[in-house]
């Protein structure tokens, strides 16, 4: 795996950074695509239920997991 990439998102109205390898951000930016939502709404919207579960995982992993559940479906 490759080294961390940051980038800059605003959900929720407030601008976040998430910093995950390149490969999570590839499978991210592709689930995406093909809902046709924007990466901040996706990003969003596991962040919305990462807090409905009252969850104290970070967003990042709270990404990673999500992203790495898309994979082994396939």
């Amino acid at each position: 795996m490759s080294g961390l990439a940051k980038r800059s998102i605003s959900i929720s109205g407030h601008r976040t950074s998430l910093a995950l390898e390149a490969e999570f951000w590839a499978v991210l930016d592709a689930e995406a695509e093909r809902r046709a939502i924007s990466l901040p709404r996706l990003i969003a919207e596991i962040d919305e239920t990462r807090l409905a579960a009252d969850s104290d995982r970070p967003l990042a992993s709270a990404l990673r997991v999500y992203a790495l559940a898309l994979v082994t479906r396939k």
